[in-house]
This record gives C-alpha cells, structure tokens and sequence, in this order.
C-alpha cells in the first residue's frame, strides 16, 4: 500500500499518481498522510482505489472523483465532492461550505456536520449527513437524495427540481417551492438502503420527513405568472 507524505511531497506529484491509476493496478490502497489542510487533495481520481486521508483538508476535497472510495479522516473545507460523477466520498469530521455541490453520482457520506448550501445543484449524487446542515442546502438540487438525521437551516430546497429531501430533525425553514410531501413505503426503501450504505444502524428511515418540489416555479404557467416576478 502506497503511503504518501505530504509533508514530503508535493501534492501536484500526488494527484499525478492518483491520475495515471488504471483498471486493474496493484497500487489498489492508498494512504496519505500529513495533509495539514492541503487544498484540491485526491481531485480527479477516476480508478477504483481506495484512499485514506489522514488529518483534515482544506477546499475541493475529492472533486471530480470517479470510482474511487476516499475516505478523509478528519474534517474539510468548502466543496468536498464537487462535481463527483461516481464512487464513494466519506469525512470522518464535518464539512465546511457546498459540500456535494453538482455532483452528479456517487455517495458522499458526511459523519458530523455540513455548513451551508450542502448539496447545491445537485445532479444526481447521494449525500447523507449524520448531524445538521446550513442554510440554503439543496438550492435548485436537480437530481439525486440529501438525507439529513439532524437538522436543517433556513431555506432548505430554494428553487428546487426534482431531488429528494429526507430530514429526521427540525427544519428552520423552507425555501421558495419547496414543500413537505408523503412519506411512502418506497422513500422509505431508499432512506433505509442509504443509512445502510453510510453505516448508519441506530436510525430508522421512518423516523425521516420527505421534502421536494411542489413544481410551480420551473415549469412556466400562466396561472402562476404572479410567481415568476
């Protein structure tokens, strides 16, 4: 198993190592150490590795990942995952801003808490949050799941599409078109098999609201025009 030490060595000359990885590499587990909040660590991985971080990042953490499973063990900056087309993302500690932003598959799984805008334009990604999440999360989240087990900030799914909302806690408040919906057996499916790909066992998916769009803000009606202004 490589060790990197960032103390040691550059990080353009660690992320170039992680982009020449291929299907089929014996280099299949990866340790990094030392990052002291390093920024862009691990961006671009598109190889199904494994890679531990050991120690807190700074922003952009794991953007663009494909295929890999990074596993930070501490906390991060602002948009950890961005743009993540598949694989598996996880931070031990919590994160700071647009932790998922536009991601467009995969899982990002946050163990403490997320700041604001968590999830922004989402595309697709899976994100479950063990703790609360800031203000402004899922702003015009298109695709894809946030599932909270805390609590959420002001304005949760401002102008959002089609993404689907599921908070355990308190919601402060919700943003334009974004309304509570049922709880049916099928979201309940999805919740529970997402707590179980986190690592979540002490949570029941029944205990979780389901929030998404009420679709008067992105599909134009005349009847609505009041609402566009």
């Amino acid at each position: 198993m490589p060790t990197v030490d960032l103390a040691a060595t550059e990080l353009r000359a660690l992320n170039q190592a992680l982009h020449e990885l291929s299907d089929g590499t014996n280099e299949s587990r990866w340790e990094i150490v030392n990052p002291r909040g390093s920024h862009a660590v691990a961006v671009g991985v598109n190889a199904p590795v494994e890679i531990d971080i050991r120690g807190s990042l700074g922003y952009y953490c794991a953007g663009m990942n494909r295929r890999a499973k990074i596993t930070v063990h501490g906390s991060v900056g602002p948009g950890v995952a961005e743009n993540m087309m598949s694989g598996e993302v996880v931070v031990k500690g919590d994160a700071s801003q647009y932790a998922g932003a536009t991601g467009q598959g995969g899982l990002l799984v946050i163990e403490g808490n997320a700041s604001s805008r968590c999830g922004i334009s989402m595309k697709g990604i899976d994100i479950v949050v063990r703790g609360n999440i800031g203000h402004m999360s899922a702003f015009m989240a298109q695709a894809g799941h946030l599932v909270v087990c805390g609590n959420a900030g002001d304005a949760l799914g401002d102008s959002i599409y089609e993404a689907k909302l599921f908070v355990r806690g308190s919601v402060k408040s919700l943003g334009a078109d974004c309304i509570e919906k049922p709880m049916r057996p099928e979201h309940i499916e999805v919740v529970a098999k997402l707590l179980d790909r986190a690592g979540i066992t002490d949570i029941k998916a029944q205990e979780f609201r389901r929030y998404g769009s009420a679709r008067k803000l992105y599909n134009f009606n005349i009847d609505h025009a009041d609402a566009y202004g």
